[in-house]
């Protein structure tokens, strides 16, 4: 099986990794020219990427195609590219719905999915629509793949994405107040992302175990966790997070 990847991003970087990391068997993976640091380290990495810079040529030399590319360069470059009606067509682009990109690409054997960076490490969520069952057992091997049944539930997931950076500003906040205390940088830095590691694989080894429940479970009445999270109830920091979420989901 060939790949093709049209765009090369920090998302194709991180597939290819992790694909090349995994059981997944692959002949070649076709990437385009168009970042040159990326493509150049990936082929330099690994003897199965051959960069080139013709996107057609990406196209005709492969049997899964991946769409890494922005809503404007997809709007404007696959209107013009010609696909293989056998072929199928994995899409990263965010705003564009599956049927804009069939009447882009005059192809019906399209599949929306999210990947997010830490796919390198075989790790995180993956949201796959519609369900198809090649690109769940392609994706199985790179992550926890979950399919939707309807295409705008997507939209949650796309927002809920963007909590990367905020997420590890909140761990920087965290780890510099330490710092602020007279702990060393590189443990204060250390002490928190080990912290936070650990919460996370509580919940997912908790797994029959709500959030909700987790959430009352983590305090005990007149604690320091009761505290903390009075005080940023109280501070209305949770509703910040919903309404921040509803302006995101509106741009999907």
């Amino acid at each position: 099986m060939n790949l093709g990847f049209l765009g090369s991003g920090r998302i194709t970087l991180s597939i290819i990794n992790g694909v090349l990391n995994s059981k997944v068997r692959v002949q070649k993976i076709f990437i385009s020219y168009r970042n040159r640091n990326i493509s150049k380290k990936l082929s330099k990495k690994f003897k199965k990427v051959v960069v080139l810079k013709d996107n057609q040529e990406i196209i005709n030399k492969s049997n899964l195609v991946f769409l890494a590319i922005t809503p404007i360069v997809g709007k404007k470059i696959l209107p013009k590219l010609k696909f293989k009606s056998d072929q199928k067509i994995i899409s990263f682009i965010s705003t564009i719905k599956i049927d804009k990109i069939k009447k882009y690409t005059k192809n019906k054997k399209i599949t929306r999915v999210i990947p997010l960076p830490f796919i390198n490490m075989r790790k995180g969520p993956i949201i796959i629509f519609p369900k198809d069952k090649q690109i769940k057992k392609f994706f199985s091997n790179l992550g926890t793949v979950i399919e939707v049944k309807k295409e705008n539930l997507s939209k949650g997931f796309w927002s809920t994405s963007s909590f990367m950076a905020s997420f590890y500003n909140l761990l920087n906040t965290t780890s510099s107040w330490l710092t602020s205390k007279g702990v060393k940088k590189n443990e204060a830095e250390k002490y928190t992302k080990e912290l936070f590691l650990a919460l996370s694989e509580d919940a997912i080894n908790k797994n029959k175990t709500s959030l909700k429940q987790l959430v009352v479970e983590s305090q005990t009445p007149g604690g320091t966790n009761a505290y903390v999270l009075k005080e940023l109830q109280k501070k209305k920091f949770y509703k910040l997070q919903i309404k921040v979420l509803n302006s995101i989901f509106k741009k999907f």
